[in-house]
């Protein structure tokens, strides 16, 4: 599966515990990443600065379901059932 154009939610719904370029206390869920462009494009793809949890998510359809907010939901409700 490939990301869709203007969707961005993996950018969005998770948190980012650790400190990152461009965010250095981290990413609260629910918070678009500074990185977010308009177009839901992330500026830092291929920079070797972007969180390495970042570089390994891959999307698929149990996690990006069938739209963006769909993805937002499964990917929120992801997020809640692992914060710790």
């Amino acid at each position: 599966m490939d990301c869709r154009p203007q969707c961005g939610a993996c950018c969005i719904a998770p948190a980012i515990r650790q400190s990152f370029w461009g965010m250095p206390d981290g990413k609260p869920a629910g918070l678009s990443c500074s990185h977010l462009l308009d177009n839901a494009q992330c500026y830092s793809h291929g920079d070797p600065r972007r969180p390495a949890v970042c570089d390994q998510f891959k999307p698929e359809p149990a996690v990006c379901g069938n739209g963006r907010s769909e993805a937002l939901a499964l990917l929120s409700a992801l997020e809640h059932e692992t914060a710790g």
